[in-house]
């Protein structure tokens, strides 16, 4: 399992997007969350997005007002996560038009459809923008 979990995070440390692929209570994932927000949003921008955290291997990418997290294993491949990111966030730039902090606050169903869709158990299974949105836009047609 490459992927552990992911995070949205805003500027002042607040999650608003948790999704984990292997157990924790909910206060580890507290402390977790905690540790690794204090040190990522520490860090300067000429400093790498690539965090090592206890066994995981944190990387981290900033757009906007929200910062994405992805915890991962020390094996995992850092570029193609970032790439991963850069992905989800085009997704949702598309989905939403410029996503922001509010879109996943006010969508956060549709948020975590979209990590559904794209990662599986840890594993991302699907990178197609079109495939990905496809049955998101079904829904809003339905209702």
């Amino acid at each position: 399992m490459g992927i552990r979990f992911i995070l949205m995070v805003n500027k002042q440390g607040q999650t608003r997007l948790a999704q984990y692929y292997e157990y924790l209570t909910i206060e580890e994932r507290r402390a977790l969350e905690g540790e690794i927000v204090r040190k990522c949003l520490a860090r300067n921008e000429q400093q790498c997005s690539f965090v090592e955290h206890r066994n995981y291997k944190i990387v981290y990418r900033r757009y906007a007002s929200l910062f994405f997290l992805v915890g991962v294993d020390n094996e995992e491949n850092e570029l193609a996560i970032l790439e991963f990111i850069h992905l989800l966030v085009e997704t949702m730039d598309r989905h939403f038009g410029n996503v922001c902090e509010l879109d996943i606050m006010f969508h956060l169903e549709k948020a975590h459809f979209m990590l559904e869709e794209m990662v599986m158990n840890g594993c991302i299974v699907e990178t197609s923008k079109a495939n990905i949105l496809t049955p998101i836009q079904l829904m809003d047609k339905a209702s």
